[in-house]
């Protein structure tokens, strides 16, 4: 009977200081949740700033490379080098070259190119080629040229708001005029014969901007022929002016 007085006083003496215990135990357990809730919630906004800066940047590039190439016509101007083989028996001479052409395009990569161009260069022709003797006075190095007219499509494979890279591929007709400084002697034995003949050239085009309008030029290009009856394979490059207009 003592002992279960003694228990009930126990009981009575405890029961308020329970609720007191429980909360503490069960603020204790939930203060680490907010703490991790808010590193989260620190580092979001900084993500954030950094996500809008990139947005800003990437949109200020797209905006420039629309500036620069969304034209409708580009033309260019420029002059160049080629090595040509004026004869099946001749070394290869340097031709110096003009060309020009005007490009549509139909979207900012794909366009359609029409070329226009001439060469220029000076054979030299063995004092014991030739009928009469190709060392008579003017007939060793005589002058030739040849004359094209191209087309073909144009595409911009890499843009950037400074530069781009193109590759372009353009075949049509040519003129070669190898006998008109050989004073009536003609191909002088060696020569291609003056023909009419195919053309076809394939070069890649590098396109530096100096402002969105206007850039400079430099295209290495294989340019083939079919003068004598034969390929003519070729290598060389041209450097230009770039100016582009009409806004679509």
């Amino acid at each position: 009977m003592y002992s279960f007085r003694r228990l009930a006083l126990l009981l009575a003496l405890a029961s308020p200081v329970i609720p007191v215990i429980q909360a503490q135990s069960s603020s204790s357990s939930s203060d680490p949740a907010p703490a991790a809730q808010q590193a989260p919630a620190a580092s979001q906004p900084q993500l954030s700033v950094q996500a809008r800066i990139r947005a800003r940047r990437e949109q200020r590039r797209a905006a420039a490379i629309h500036e620069a190439y969304d034209h409708s016509y580009e033309g260019y101007v420029g002059a160049g080098y080629l090595r040509f083989r004026p004869g099946s028996t001749l070394q290869k001479v340097n031709e110096y070259n003009w060309n020009g052409g005007v490009t549509r395009y139909c979207s900012e990569r794909l366009g359609f190119t029409l070329d226009g161009r001439g060469y220029y260069g000076t054979p030299f022709i063995e004092p014991q080629q030739g009928d009469p003797p190709a060392g008579s006075v003017g007939l060793d190095k005589p002058t030739i040229s040849q004359y094209a007219a191209l087309i073909g499509p144009t595409y911009r494979f890499y843009l950037q708001p400074r530069y781009s890279v193109s590759g372009r591929v353009m075949a049509g007709y040519a003129h070669g005029n190898f006998t008109g400084d050989t004073n009536g002697y003609g191909t002088l034995g060696v020569l291609y014969p003056d023909a009419n003949t195919f053309a076809a050239s394939v070069a890649a085009l590098f396109d530096y901007n100096i402002s969105p309008a206007i850039s400079l030029r430099i295209a290495p290009e294989y340019y083939m022929t079919g003068f004598g009856s034969s390929i003519q394979n070729n290598l060389g490059y041209t450097i230009g002016l770039v100016v582009r207009v009409g806004k679509r």
